[in-house]
C-alpha cells in the first residue's frame, strides 16, 4: 500500500505557495476554465431518454442516462438497448423508494413479456483481466503522468481511480464500477440471478460500495436526478410502494435511446485524464477559498462527479 500513500501525497498536497495569484479555485472555477478540447462527446446510443409523467403542477420529468462503456456491464447494457428499442419500458412505473437508498422502476406486476433475446445474463460483475490502459493505471500508481488516478487508501479495494470518464474500483488483477450516488443499476433475485436489465434502480443517498460487485453498475443519471430522489418514500418493505400506495406508483411514458429521440441534447464529459479533471482532484480535496477554513487534505472517489454538460 506504500505506492497508494505515495500518489495519494502528490494528488492531494496542495500547499498555498502552489496556488495562483488571485481568488483560489473551487470546483466550479476549474470546471468553467476546463478547454473545449478537454470535453468528450457522449454518443446518442449511450444515452437512455426517461420520461415520467408530469409532476402535480403538470411540469414535464424527464431524466437522462449515460449508459457505462466497455468492457464494464456490457451483457445487461445491450439489454437495456433492445428494451428501449422496443419501448418496454412504456406504460410501466416507479415502484420503489428507499430513503438514502435507493429509487427503482420496472414492470410491478412482474409478468410483462421480455422482448426476445433478453435474459439474465450469465457474467460477471468485474472486468478481468482489467484493460490494458487501465493497467497502466494501476502499474504506474505514484507516477504524476496519471492524474486520473485517485489512489486513495479505500475500504472496498486496493485502489480507486477514474477511468475513461468512470469512476472504477481494482485489486489490480480485476476491476469494477462503483455505486456512487445517481449511479444506476440491476435489480435482481437471489443468486445466481444476476437480472436482466428490465429493472433498474440508482442510489438516492450515500453512495453503497457494498453493493459493488454484487449487482451490474449500467450508468449514471446525468439530468434530471431530482425527479427520482425527491419521490415520496414507500412504507412496504425495502421502500416499494404498497397496493395502499399505488397511486405513489410514477407511471413511465416512454425510455427511448437517445439516438430515437427527435432534437434530443447532446452531452459532453470532461476528460478524466485532462489537466483539468487532475485539478479539480486537488481542489476538492484541499479547498481554501473564502468559505472553508480546514482543508480537508482527501478525497472519497464518489465525491469527486464526473462534470457532464450539455453540448453547444
Amino acid at each position: 500500500m506504500k505506492k497508494l500513500l505515495t500518489l495519494s501525497a502528490l494528488l492531494l498536497a496542495t500547499p498555498a505557495a502552489a496556488q495562483e495569484a488571485g481568488e483560489p479555485a473551487t470546483p466550479g472555477s476549474v470546471i468553467a476554465g476546463a478547454t473545449a478540447e478537454e470535453w468528450l462527446p457522449i454518443a446518442p446510443d449511450d444515452l437512455l431518454v426517461m420520461e415520467l409523467a408530469p409532476d402535480s403542477t403538470g411540469r414535464p420529468r424527464t431524466i437522462i442516462i449515460q449508459l457505462i462503456r466497455p468492457p464494464f456491464s456490457q451483457p445487461w447494457v445491450e439489454n437495456i438497448r433492445t428494451l428501449a428499442r422496443a419501448h418496454w419500458w412504456d406504460g410501466t412505473s416507479v415502484n420503489r423508494v428507499q430513503d438514502n437508498y435507493v429509487t427503482q422502476w420496472g414492470d410491478v406486476t412482474e409478468q410483462k413479456p421480455l422482448p426476445e433475446g433478453v435474459v439474465a445474463p450469465m457474467a460477471t460483475y468485474v472486468a478481468e483481466p482489467i484493460p490494458a490502459s487501465l493497467n497502466e493505471l494501476a502499474l504506474d500508481l505514484g507516477n504524476a503522468e496519471y492524474p486520473e488516478l485517485l489512489a486513495n487508501l479505500d475500504s472496498y479495494s486496493e485502489g480507486t481511480m477514474h477511468w475513461s470518464g468512470w469512476p472504477v474500483a481494482s485489486d489490480f488483477q480485476s476491476a469494477w464500477p462503483i455505486h456512487c450516488y445517481g449511479y444506476v443499476g440491476v435489480g435482481r433475485g437471489y443468486a445466481p440471478d444476476t437480472g436482466t436489465g428490465a429493472e433498474l434502480y440508482t442510489i438516492i443517498g450515500q453512495p453503497q460500495r457494498h453493493m459493488d460487485r454484487n449487482l451490474a453498475v449500467v450508468g449514471r443519471v446525468i439530468e434530471g436526478m431530482e425527479h427520482l430522489s425527491s419521490l415520496p418514500r414507500g412504507s412496504g418493505d425495502l421502500g416499494f410502494y404498497t397496493e395502499e400506495e399505488a397511486d405513489l406508483r410514477v407511471p413511465i411514458l416512454s425510455v427511448r435511446l437517445g439516438s430515437e429521440v427527435p432534437d434530443a441534447p447532446a452531452f459532453e464529459y470532461l476528460d478524466t485524464s485532462s489537466e483539468s479533471f487532475a485539478r479539480l482532484v486537488q481542489v476538492r480535496a484541499n479547498r481554501d477559498d473564502a468559505f472553508y477554513t480546514v482543508p480537508a487534505g482527501g478525497v472519497d472517489i464518489c465525491s469527486v462527479g464526473v462534470p457532464v454538460r450539455r453540448a453547444e
